[in-house]
């Protein structure tokens, strides 16, 4: 190729980068090449197209060659400095920066503005890699260059103030002497000489930063001093020059006049500023101003952060003064702020890292001083510090090895003999620790700290030491005068004034010196307040106190929380008590005297609960307090948690057996427990109390005999037993009590109540006290009492009521506005023995003058006048204190008395309302006599009165109550017994009956009123024979003469019951001949009737009834003589009966006697609706019966079978109105359940089995019971069975068949034969279902044997064979078959046995034979009028008759039996599965007719169906929608609910 040609191939290549046609130029730049290997053009063309092609090493080696070819040509370094810029060449910037110092070289001497943008570049990349010194070079040679040119001032301003910013992080990575530095500060003080509007902003804000940086040059100092002043010169109005400057003498710590003149000026100029007041703060430590330093320099460091070294100054400071904790953290607030420092503040971290391991040690805490090794270096001080930190450590062989090594080091330290010191002080080597403080201070004199620990090692060194501590008071005055704030110097001070040399006025000084240098020192402050209250001086206790706890935090200053709070306590302000000692237990709540004066505080404040807690929490932390332990059990006897104080009163008791005042409080609580127990008229409980009260009262008086309330309270307990009958009084008295040798003695009531007297006198004699003399005469008041119940001697009685009557007067002289006193005189005074009624009037009316609001006295005021006979002003005195307090009982009690006195109608309603309020002996007899009254009217028990005194008030069992509590206390009343087993015998209490009318036979037995004794014993001998005790009853009614009617009959009665038939007959003719009305003779008739059937005389039985009804027949005569005919089964005799029954008996009296008796009637005429329509109208007229509605749910399953539900609601309702007959009706409500085909699946919480079991558990005796909870079980293994799950109720056949024999109690025998068979006939059944066969034949077996000729277990016999033979899938023989239809035939009457008889015949294919049997079942079931037997049959008939269909059998006469079958189901009940049946016989005749879409979607839609029915039929309604291929009509409802069955359809159609 000629030159010609390659200049024509660069020239293409040239175009066709202009084209950018990169690759077309490659081509002809190689085309030239390889011409010419060293064509300069050829590889720049190369190198730019190879650049544009994204192949930057071609690129860059192609300018290489260029360079080598040609080093000062442009175009190559251009190119290669435009393939350098781009962003995806990586470490390049080297390079970069070597062509950019090539660039400048070759435009140096060419292009100027290109040789500045180069430069730019140049500086630029510099910066980007922090080269700094290069960057600063570089700028000033531009700047040079434009000086050459003539630059403008401005522009070159802009320049210099270019580099400044350029330059501006110079200093954060270089050293303040580098060459860096000058070039910037050389390029400050040119920016500012350059700068135009001089003064001006820019100007200010350029020095500023100039200033700024020469802050940062420590060697700079004269430089930056000049600057500051030029720029005060310029800006004198300016602060922060002089702020710049401050820092620079605080930094240095230099306290020129010049630096005090700049913070003078500074504060001049702003008040506020931070420097100057830290520059003041530092002044001040320096003068040893130390609180003020620290006060100043801390409000400096608010203002400002600029200031590290302040935070050392102030640590410094605080450390003078002893606060080192603050002092801390002022350490640590120093370092932070200095950081990773070099240079000065190197230095100066160094000194705070010391600073800082000095205060750790001096804090002596464990965490602190392992803080404090880890801080300190190698220093000799540093190396006694790091010894002090190990020592405080308790690291002893540390410490001791560097005190050695620095004695042999540095023998002349101070610091290495003081650590010397410190370990034999630790140690107790006093004599030792000595010399080496004092070598300690002869080498350091003024170090407060030697002084003190020397003081210390005088205290504690010696005996002769300890007497006289005049060196140590010498060495603890001049280490307070070194360090006027070391407040534990002072602390010791106090100790010597107080202990040693008895000043206290000068000890509390030195105490209070110590808390206000150290408020932490609880020792001291607490010392300063315990001798400012010895002193008398509580407002200094109270300030000192009030001081630390308004600056205490939460949780802090637990001392004076505590002593602030006793003081509270003292002073009788509990409520700031409580606050205040809440307040040291947030300090330590594990301080169990603290919780104890907390409870103090809270009883104090009438909180009783919360105080038990705290005394509770006080002795759980500390169970050595046994102060805290009574005082609980004292706050439990306050709040009458009795049983809860004897037991915490015990606990004291074994661990201080005599501590009196646990066995007073003992006392009490017994005591206490007595008056609740008599309240309660539980009197025997009451006695034994007192017992045990009176033990622990004598234990106590025995230990203190000189106290008086124990002798009181031992008078109260043993006067309690006033109240109680003295047959019930025999209570063991500790024999020291009596003054005898005896250990225990029993005493009666008498002697107790003399023993009361004597302990009241005892008391006196220590404390002559009115309220004494008022027990003493209350006392000698209820002795007369007791004497005059037990008729003694009446001058006896005069005398000890004339003490009683002294006594009172005594206490009313001592005390005489004291209403109590009066009121007790009063009563003593109008008994009857004494009847001074003058007296007893001034004494009430005395009584009401000294209390306003005095209930009892004016109830006794008016007992006085209801005795004198003045009812009216009784009246008005019972009515004033019923308007005092209406729950008062005795007044209401004056009123009732009143009521009946006058004949009110209201003395009922009075009597009954005392017992409501509560029991009192008076208000309980006076209502027993007025129920007993209104229950002997027979003839009043429709009236309105009878109805809401006796029924709706409930009145019997009310007074039968009270009476019960009424004789308890009061066991010699024979009228009282008598109304008493009046009132059991109403309500059934036969027991307590017959115990109550032979009380009052006993107590009457010796009276002269024979009369009432015979009434009584007749009484008795009645109850006797309602109890079955006939022999016992006839044995009292022949030990009295009975000439009256009523004891004649009841001798007759127990004579028929006992059997003795001949006997009563007479009786019975005696009392006829006796009885004057023709009632009482109808109803002899009616008894010598049922005693003339017993002696099977049934003509004469008639005959007699006959003979009542004649004249006025009586329903019980008519009720026995439809009884007989219901037994004789005459249902004529019955029916003629109930009919005079009915016409003579009206309204609710015996309303279900006559249900029962007209059910039986119907049920002997065969009807049964007619049953339960009749129990259903009486229902209707008498719904709050429960005896009906329970008959009700008793007769549907007998006789109305469809009803069954309701059967069982009617016992639910009868469940709910009564409990007793809820008892009997729950087995009746499981029955109807049952026969309804209830279940759990169906409702778990109501159904059978829940129902039978509630029964059995109120009846357990019932057998019957049982039998239903085996058919119950059966019946829920079947369910379960069906829903393909496990049964739970398995193998209970022969323990429930067990049970039901066991059950035979006063039971009819008959009944209960029928019962075992039957439950021995469901034992085998279930045996079998569960194929037991073996078992079940074995059963019945056994059962044969017992029973041979018994059908219907000879037929189980059968079937359970029979079904072993189908197991093996043989046909039977003929002659098997005859016999089973033989066995069948034996049970004739079984409806079942004909339907299994069925079974047999269809599993043989002898489908005529099995419609027969299932004929001859509705043939039988219609008989019997069994609505489920026919139902049953009809169903059967028809499954077989459909199943043949089924099998396509061509016969006319099987799918007219479906249909007929189904069509009499119908027609008994709204039966799904007949209906279904019916569907499915017209689906195998037409499966595509629109009817057999229509009967089947019928049955599935009908929402009351079950699942097992709807399953069925909806199976055959997608068949029959599929064999359409009509998928529209299916519901998605039910698709969802058949989707297996769908697949699988769909799969057999594919």
């Amino acid at each position: 190729m000629s030159n010609k040609e390659v200049k024509a191939a660069l020239k293409s290549a040239r175009d066709a980068i202009r084209n950018k046609e990169y690759k077309e130029a490659l081509k002809h730049c190689k085309a030239v090449l390889k011409q010419e290997k060293n064509n300069y053009n050829a590889w720049v063309f190369i190198g730019l197209a190879a650049a544009e092609l994204e192949q930057p090493d071609q690129a860059k080696g192609a300018y290489k060659k260029a360079i080598e070819l040609e080093p000062n040509q442009l175009l190559a370094w251009q190119g290669l400095a435009n393939l350098y810029e781009k962003p995806n060449q990586i470490d390049v910037k080297g390079d970069l920066a070597d062509v950019y110092q090539k660039l400048l070289e070759l435009y140096e001497s060419g292009d100027k503005q290109k040789w500045c943008d180069v430069c730019n570049k140049l500086v630029e990349l510099y910066c980007q890699e922090k080269r700094y010194l290069e960057v600063a070079e570089t700028w000033q040679k531009l700047i040079k260059i434009k000086q050459e040119e003539g630059a403008e001032k401005a522009e070159l301003h802009q320049l210099w103030k270019k580099m400044i910013h350029l330059l501006k992080d110079s200093t954060s990575t270089r050293n303040q002497d580098n060459k860096t530095g000058q070039l910037l500060l050389t390029a400050f003080e040119h920016a500012l000489r350059s700068t135009d509007a001089v003064p001006g902003d820019d100007h200010q804000n350029l020095y500023k930063d100039f200033i700024q940086y020469l802050s940062k040059f420590p060697h700079e100092v004269a430089r930056l001093e000049k600057a500051c002043q030029d720029m005060l010169t310029l800006y004198p109005t300016v602060s922060y020059p002089l702020e710049v400057l401050c820092l620079h003498f605080v930094q240095s710590g230099t306290l020129s006049e010049e630096a005090l003149h700049c913070f003078s000026r500074l504060l001049e100029m702003d008040a506020n500023n931070g420097p100057a007041i830290i520059g003041f703060g530092v002044k001040y430590l320096k003068e040893n101003k130390y609180k003020e330093a620290v006060k100043t320099l801390t409000e400096g460091l608010q203002k400002t952060n600029q200031c590290p070294t302040a935070w050392h100054y102030l640590a410094e400071a605080q450390m003078k003064i002893h606060e080192h904790r603050n002092a801390v953290l002022s350490c640590n607030q120093a370092l932070e702020a200095f950081g990773t420092a070099d240079g000065p503040n190197l230095q100066w971290k160094n000194l705070a890292l010391q600073l800082k391991a000095e205060t750790l040690i001096k804090i002596a805490d464990a965490d602190a001083v392992e803080e404090a090794i880890k801080a300190l270096d190698s220093d000799p001080v540093v190396s006694a510090l790091r010894g002090r930190a190990y020592l405080n450590k308790g690291l002893m062989d540390q410490a001791s090895k560097i005190s050695q090594e620095l004695l042999l080091s540095h023998p002349d330290l101070a610091e290495a003999h003081a650590l010397e010191g410190f370990i034999h002080y630790s140690h107790k080597n006093y004599e030792q620790a000595e010399k080496s403080f004092l070598n300690a201070i002869e080498r350091k004199a003024e170090t407060a700290e030697y002084h003190q620990y020397l003081g210390l090692t005088y205290w504690f060194m010696s005996d002769e030491t300890k007497k006289d501590k005049g060196k140590a008071l010498t060495q603890f005055l001049k280490a307070a005068k070194l360090d006027s704030y070391l407040g534990s110097a002072f602390c010791y001070l106090g100790n010597y004034y107080r202990d040693i040399a008895g000043d206290k006025s000068r000890a509390r000084g030195c105490y209070k010196k110590a808390f206000e240098l150290d408020e932490m020192d609880e020792e001291s402050g607490t010392a300063a307040v315990n001798l400012s209250v010895e002193l008398g001086d509580m407002d200094t206790a109270l300030s000192i106190l009030n001081e630390v706890t308004e600056k205490a935090r939460p949780g802090t200053a637990k001392w004076a929380w505590l002593h602030r709070g006793l003081y509270y306590l003292r002073t009788g302000q509990p409520s700031q008590a409580v606050a205040d000692l809440q307040a040291a237990l947030r300090a330590d709540p594990k301080d169990s005297n603290c919780w104890e004066s907390l409870g103090e505080a809270y009883l104090n404040r009438g909180s009783y609960s919360t105080a038990l807690k705290s005394f509770r929490k006080a002795s759980e932390l500390n169970p050595g307090l046994v102060y805290s332990i009574y005082r609980a059990a004292a706050l439990e006897q306050i709040l009458g948690k009795y049983e809860n104080a004897i037991a915490t009163y015990q606990q004291i008791l074994k661990k201080t057996e005599n501590y009196v005042p646990a066995l007073k409080g003992l006392g009490e609580c017994y005591l206490m427990l007595a008056r609740s127990a008599l309240d309660n008229y539980l009197d025997r409980k009451a006695v034994d109390y007192i017992e045990q009260a009176l033990e622990y009262f004598t234990r106590a008086v025995k230990h203190r005999p000189d106290v008086s309330c124990l002798w009181k309270l031992l008078g109260d307990t043993c006067t309690s037993v006033h109240v109680i009958s003295p047959d019930k009084v025999n209570v063991q008295v500790l024999g020291s009590l009596l003054s005898k040798n005896a250990t225990k003695q029993i005493l009666k009531k008498n002697e107790l109540l003399i023993l009361g007297g004597r302990c009241y006198g005892r008391a006196l004699k220590l404390m002559s006290l009115p309220s004494i003399w008022c027990d003493l005469g209350i006392n000698y008041y209820r002795q007369a009492e007791h004497l005059t119940a037990m008729g003694t001697h009446m001058n006896e009685i005069n005398e000890l009521l004339e003490k009683s009557l002294q006594c009172l007067k005594k206490a009313v002289r001592l005390d005489s506005k004291n209403h109590l006193y009066w009121n007790a005189l009063g009563v003593v005074a109008c008994c009857s023995a004494i009847g001074n009624y003058a007296l007893a009037q001034h004494s009430f009316i005395k009584s009401v003058q000294a209390e306003q609001i005095n209930i009892v006295a004016w109830t006794n005021l008016g007992v006085l006048y209801l005795a004198t006979g003045n009812i009216e002003q009784a009246h008005e005195a019972f009515k004033i204190a019923q308007s005092l307090e209406p729950s008062y009982l005795l007044c209401w009690i004056g009123q009732a008395l009143i009521a009946e006195t006058v004949g009110s109608y209201d003395t009922m309603d009075l009597f009954r309302h005392t017992t409501e309020l509560s029991m009192h002996t008076e208000g309980a007899k006076g209502y027993a006599h007025w129920v007993c009254s209104m229950l002997q009217d027979k003839a009043n028990r429709n009236t309105e009165l009878y109805l809401y005194n006796i029924v709706q008030m409930n009145a019997v069992p009310a007074a039968q109550v009270v009476m019960s509590k009424y004789t308890e206390r009061n066991p010699d009343d024979a009228s009282a017994f008598t109304m008493f087993g009046f009132l059991n015998e109403y309500l059934n209490l036969k027991q307590q009956a017959a115990y109550a009318y032979e009380r009052a036979a006993s107590l009457l037995k010796n009276s002269e009123n024979t009369e009432k004794y015979n009434t009584a014993m007749q009484n008795y001998g009645r109850s006797l024979c309602a109890l079955g005790l006939c022999d016992e009853a006839i044995e009292v009614y022949r030990s009295i003469p009975l000439t009256e009617f009523d004891g004649i009959v009841g001798l007759a009665l127990a004579y028929f019951k006992k059997g003795l038939l001949e006997e009563s007959i007479k009786a019975y003719e005696k009392a006829l001949s006796v009885a004057e009305s023709e009632k009482d003779k109808a109803h002899i008739l009616t008894a010598l009737a049922i005693i003339e059937y017993k002696l099977n005389k049934v003509d004469a039985a008639k005959t007699l009834l006959f003979k009542c009804s004649l004249k006025e027949p009586s329903t019980e005569s008519l009720k026995a003589l439809c009884a007989l005919g219901l037994v004789k089964q005459d249902a004529t005799l019955a029916t003629a009966a109930l009919k005079e029954l009915l016409k003579h008996e009206k309204g609710d009296d015996g309303i279900y006697e006559r249900c029962l008796i007209a059910s039986a009637v119907y049920a002997l005429q065969g009807r049964n609706v007619a049953i339960q329509r009749e129990v259903s109208k009486a229902i209707h007229s008498y719904p709050d019966n429960p005896a009906l509605w329970s008959l009700l749910s008793r007769l549907v399953p007998l006789y109305a079978s469809k009803k069954l539900k309701g059967g069982a609601v009617a016992g639910s309702v009868a469940h709910t109105h009564d409990v007793n007959h809820g008892k009997e009706v729950l087995l009746n409500i499981a029955v109807n359940q049952l026969a309804a085909g209830c279940h759990m699946l169906e409702d778990r919480k109501n159904n059978p089995l829940k129902n039978i079991q509630k029964a059995i558990h109120v009846c357990p005796d019932n057998p019957a019971a049982w039998a239903v909870l085996m058919a119950t079980c059966h019946a829920e293994n079947t369910v379960v069975c069906l829903n393909d799950t496990e049964p739970k109720r398995t193998d209970l056949e022969m323990t429930l068949v067990s049970t039901v024999s066991a059950k035979k109690s006063n039971l009819p025998h008959n009944y209960v034969r029928t019962l075992e068979d039957w439950c021995l006939c469901q034992a085998i059944s279930g045996l079998e279902e569960t194929g037991k066969l073996s078992e079940a034949e074995a059963l019945c077996n056994k059962g044969l044997k017992i029973c041979p000729e018994h059908p219907a277990l000879f037929l189980l016999l059968r079937q359970i064979q029979c079904k072993q033979l189908l197991q093996s899938h043989k046909e039977l023989p003929d002659n098997i078959l005859e016999e089973l239809r033989k066995t069948v035939m034996s049970s004739s009457s079984s409806a079942a046995a004909w339907q299994w008889l069925a079974k047999i015949y269809q599993s043989q294919r002898m489908m005529t034979g099995a419609e027969m049997c299932y004929r001859k079942s509705l043939q039988l079931a219609s008989q019997q009028g069994s609505w489920n037997g026919k139902l049953s049959s009809l169903l059967r008939l028809a499954m077989l008759a459909l199943e043949i269909c089924m099998a396509n059998v061509s016969n006319e006469h099987w799918p007219s039996l479906v249909q007929e079958a189904t069509t009499e189901a119908l027609k008994l009940s709204p039966c799904p599965l007949a209906a279904l049946l019916q569907a499915l016989l017209q689906y195998n005749r037409k499966m595509g007719a629109r009817e057999t879409r229509r009967m089947l979607e019928r049955v599935v839609y009908q929402p009351t169906n079950p699942e097992t029915i709807v399953s069925v039929a909806r199976w055959y309604l997608l068949q029959h929608l599929y064999a359409k291929d009509d998928c529209e009509l299916i519901d998605v409802r039910h698709l969802f609910e058949c989707l297996p069955f769908l697949h699988a359809v769909m799969k057999s159609k594919q």
